[in-house]
């Protein structure tokens, strides 16, 4: 036994290591000349030699593999293929089954309401497809979501399940249901009784197509959108006393602003500067004019108005306090000069036109000196009374723009007016620009909230990490959050206004009352019942109903989905939440306010993000632009099957599975036939081994891994990684990393390696032979590991071999199973190190002789005492073998293993040599044995039956497969 050999040498070695190297397994030397040689660079689906010879008297003798499973489904039949596995796999059943069975631990996965209107896109398969967890051995609680009219929901569930999408199909939640906008109202009510909810009147994103405010999550930012900007000029009415001491003899001076929004200059009540910023009077050489603007924006200034700027006095930004500027549109009116540290130097001047009422850092200074902020703007993005009857009416965004850009010329105001393309941001449902406007909103303070989120957000697992950042700078950049809309639709906020005062009437007792209303009638009763119902009796004893009415506001989408955890969660946490890029300032961190202001936590303990959708064509997939993928027609084809073929659910699948979630998805016709091509090679490996295995029954004919040949017991090793490493890639939603994983296992360890060297022993051994039963032992394990390793990936195709495969009770399938099955027991002492080593012995032999049949060779393999050569050793117990399991690694005629090379070899023997290093016990034993290869031609006759150089004529088979082919007769 080769355990007591090594122990003879070593009586501390109590385990083997694992520190050598396979890479020489992968060589692309590795191709030989016969056709069970080449194999080792081929598909597994090459005809043995032997069926190859017509109708031989010794073809019948070869076992060739034998399967009904198809190489390969298309059009109408993969459709229908699928459909039936769905519905006798009992797809639709398995998400209750697994629910009802004890499991090891429950595995939440909560699926938010951030749905898009309409029908199924491929937007939803890549999030809906990255749920894998059943097959992961733990019990999945995953209720999807509706936030739409019934027919979308039927729609959409429909699609779901058609994709293979097992969830708890007739018990979702809908955000319209009664109780889940009670719950939602509960937690309103939490955070108003803690203050972190309150009216006021600020400016907010205003859409003047939708005519409602909108969060921030709401906006699309169109990097294109072009603008009118404008430099002009406010007049120095009063000069500030340094300038007034250094230049205020030379004549008028003006403050030149620049902005991109020139219909908010009749807004303004302020110019801004950067206190610790440097500034200059300068004056222009074509017209004398004199201009204060920052030092360092002089040069670039100078270019936009083609004339030469001479600085005539320096002043530091403090030096500017006390300054008064003349409105240029307004007479009598003056607005100061203000310090501000939002003031940047990238571009325009370092003076910034400030209009309070539109812009959210202008509402800083505002509040920080006072100012008046009127809005002038009204809810359809038109000029109110309050901007002068040259305006009133007129849009803002149009017309009213370029006439305040007529008024700043007018009064010679204007500089220069330019086109300025820049990012800006739209409404993202009318795709329609935005304006910042005031009003009286409803808002949760995120200020008082934001430290707290911080530090329940560390101990959340980021997917991936590096998102981990913008969770944090959209806290950072956010110090409240609108959450009133003013729309027909949506639970609406439960706020009573005195008529007169407009005084809202909110408190824990109004709430609750409202609360409870909703979970009994749902949210439409505030609008149908009468005021006395609204209202609870002991408000009722306090206040005159007819003094009250119903406030028209609804809460935010952001603020209903995020809530989502109080609905569905219960006390629990989610293990994880999915969603969009576009998310993370939308449901992951409304979500994560919510419940930090409400249960101080987050409501799951990872996010896990992928990116936006891309057509091949590099377009971002947009309903606005009109190229949305319908998955609908990935799957049963279009109307021209040339154009659009049937891919079906799996390749749909293994798309989103392949997909680099964290750069740009794309799709189109490329990546899906390359998705297809990929199932389709898969599909060759599995019916190769399912071929193999016919007429073999692991659970009565399965051979123990002891008794094993050792290149079988190592793919079981490799298995054991493989499956282990596949677990991994699962549980960090690496599905990516799995079908790597996969590709190369099957690939290298698989078609490459194993399956060229056991086709011999597979086709030409007795049926029931020890060597032939070993290698159907590990086929059968491998086939049960693959299978249910693409399971997550692949539900249709798994399922479908399974119905194929042997060893299970018909009835039986594969999700009902379990996961992958691997055992420890297939890790033994010493059988990476022998079989690695051979192969490196292998590599070194190939070498010298590239591109001929290792077949047509004898080995002479010299190897100095030591631990290689036990090791080798235990592949042939006699010196000389031409059956053993040293010259199936070796695929030559004949293999002599010996200590030293004769000393007569033929003047035609080639010799290459070489080292293996074994590193034993983490470095504490270590050997690097020395080898030599001969290889001579061989002397024997090619075999009629097997094809291998083993007999004594070319008419006769060999000895040891002449009592096999009589034993089969």
């Amino acid at each position: 036994m080769l355990l007591c050999r090594i122990s003879a040498v070593s009586q501390s070695v109590a385990r083997w290591g694992t520190s050598v190297r396979r890479g020489a397994l992968l060589h692309p030397a590795l191709s030989f000349n016969t056709s069970r040689c080449q194999n080792v660079s081929s598909t597994e689906g090459t005809v043995h030699p032997a069926a190859a010879q017509g109708a031989g008297p010794y073809r019948d003798s070869v076992l060739l593999p034998r399967t009904e499973f198809p190489m390969k489904l298309t059009g109408q039949n993969l459709i229908d293929r699928e459909v039936q596995i769905q519905q006798e796999c009992g797809f639709a059943e398995l998400y209750s089954w697994q629910r009802e069975r004890k499991a090891k631990k429950e595995y939440c996965l909560h699926d938010g309401p951030p749905y898009a209107n309409g029908d199924p896109h491929v937007g939803h398969a890549l999030n809906k497809v990255l749920l894998f967890r059943i097959k992961l051995g733990k019990q999945v609680h995953y209720v999807p979501a509706r936030e739409f009219a019934e027919g979308a929901i039927a729609r959409q569930r429909a699609a779901f399940q058609r994709w293979g999408v097992m969830a708890d199909w007739d018990k979702c939640y809908y955000t319209f249901d009664g109780t889940y906008e009670a719950a939602q109202l509960k937690v309103f009510q939490d955070m108003h009784s803690k203050g972190l909810i309150y009216q006021d009147y600020k400016p907010v994103f205003w859409s003047p197509s939708s005519r409602t405010a909108l969060a921030e999550a709401e906006l699309e930012y169109n990097p294109q959108h072009v603008s009118k900007a404008i430099y002009a000029t406010f007049a120095l009415a009063t000069l500030p006393p340094k300038m007034a001491e250094a230049v205020g003899e030379l004549g008028s001076i003006s403050v030149l602003v620049w902005t991109t929004q020139p219909w908010t200059i009749p807004a303004n009540q302020a110019v801004c500067f950067m206190p610790n910023a440097q500034y200059s009077v300068v004056k222009r050489r074509d017209s004398s004019q004199l201009l204060l603007v920052a030092t360092e924006r002089v040069s670039s200034l100078a270019t936009l108005l083609s004339t030469e700027l001479e600085s005539v006095g320096t002043f530091t930004g403090t030096e500017l306090e006390g300054g008064v500027c003349q409105h240029p549109t307004i007479p009598k009116k003056e607005v100061p000069l203000l310090p501000a540290n939002f003031v940047t130097m990238g571009k325009g001047t370092g003076l910034v036109h400030t209009a309070p009422a539109h812009g959210m850092e202008d509402y800083s200074v505002a509040s920080h000196f006072k100012l008046s902020v009127e809005c002038i703007v009204d809810e359809e993005g038109r000029f109110t009374e309050l901007a002068g009857p040259e305006l009133q009416s007129l849009s803002v965004m149009g017309e009213g723009n370029d006439t305040v850009i007529s008024m700043l010329k007018a009064v010679g105001s204007l500089v220069k007016e330019e086109e300025c393309v820049h990012s800006y941001p739209y409404d993202w449902r009318s795709k329609e620009p935005v304006v910042i406007r005031p009003s009286k909103q409803w808002f949760i303070d995120i200020a008082s909230l934001k430290d707290k989120a911080k530090e329940v957000l560390a101990k959340v697992r980021v997917i991936p990490e590096s998102a981990r950042g913008s969770l944090l700078a959209h806290l950072d950049r956010r110090p409240y959050w609108c959450i009133s809309r003013q729309r027909s639709w949506g639970v609406p906020i439960p706020v009573f206004y005195h008529k007169e005062t407009g005084e809202p009437l909110i408190n824990k007792h109004t709430v609750s009352h409202v609360t409870q209303l909703f979970s009994e009638k749902g949210s439409d009763c505030w609008w149908e019942l009468p005021l006395e119902s609204l209202l609870p009796p002991e408000v009722l004893k306090k206040v005159k109903v007819t003094d009250y009415e119903r406030g028209d506001d609804v809460l935010d989408i952001w603020f209903d989905s995020g809530t989502s955890w109080a609905a569905v969660l219960g006390d629990s946490r989610a293990d994880v939440y999915v969603e969009g890029k576009d998310q993370i300032g939308g449901w992951f961190q409304s979500s994560l306010l919510t419940s930090v202001a409400v249960q101080k936590r987050a409501p799951y303990k990872s996010v896990k993000y992928f990116l936006y959708l891309g057509v091949e064509k590099g377009e971002k997939m947009s309903k606005s632009l009109g190229n949305i993928v319908d998955p609908d027609t990935v799957i049963h084809g279009g109307e021209d099957p040339s154009v659009s073929p049937a891919y079906g659910v799996d390749v749909l699948r293994w798309w989103v599975a392949e997909s680099n979630v964290f750069s740009e998805v794309q799709i189109g016709p490329n990546v899906l036939n390359s998705a297809r091509d990929s199932i389709n090679k898969l599909r060759n490996t599995l019916k190769f081994l399912l071929g193999n295995l016919q007429g073999f029954d692991p659970r009565t004919q399965a051979v123990d891994p002891k008794e094993m040949h050792y290149i079988d017991q190592y793919l079981l090793h490799l298995l054991r990684n493989y499956s282990m490493k596949m677990t991994d890639a699962y549980n960090d939603f690496g599905a990516g990393r799995a079908i790597r994983l996969l590709q190369a296992f099957i690939t290298r360890d698989l078609s490459k390696f194993y399956f060229s060297i056991i086709k011999d022993r597979l086709y030409c051994d007795p049926e029931d032979s020890l060597g032939r039963r070993s290698c159907q032992t590990v086929l059968e394990e491998i086939l049960d590991g693959v299978t249910r390793s693409i399971a997550p990936i692949l539900p249709h195709l798994a399922e479908e071999v399974y119905l194929h495969a042997p060893g299970h009770n018909e009835g039986e399938t594969l999700f009902r199973s379990g996961w992958i099955k691997s055992s420890p027991v297939w890790r033994r002492p010493g059988l990476e190190e022998a079989v690695e080593g051979a192969c490196a012995i292998r590599d070194s032999f190939l070498s010298s002789i590239p591109g001929r049949n290792a077949a047509e060779y004898e080995l002479t393999i010299e190897i100095e005492p030591g631990l290689l050569f036990e090791l080798i050793e235990s592949l042939q117990d006699e010196p000389t073998s031409s059956s053993s399991q040293l010259t199936e690694l070796m695929m030559s005629s004949q293999t002599t293993l010996t200590s030293a090379l004769p000393r007569d070899l033929p003047a035609d023997a080639l010799i290459s040599n070489g080292s293996f290093l074994i590193n034993l016990e983490g470095g504490v034993i270590r050997e690097d044995s020395a080898y030599q290869v001969a290889a001579v031609p061989t002397s024997m006759a090619r075999c009629p039956r097997c094809r291998r150089y083993t007999s004594s004529s070319p008419d006769c088979p060999c000895p040891r497969r002449s009592l096999k082919y009589s034993e089969a007769k």
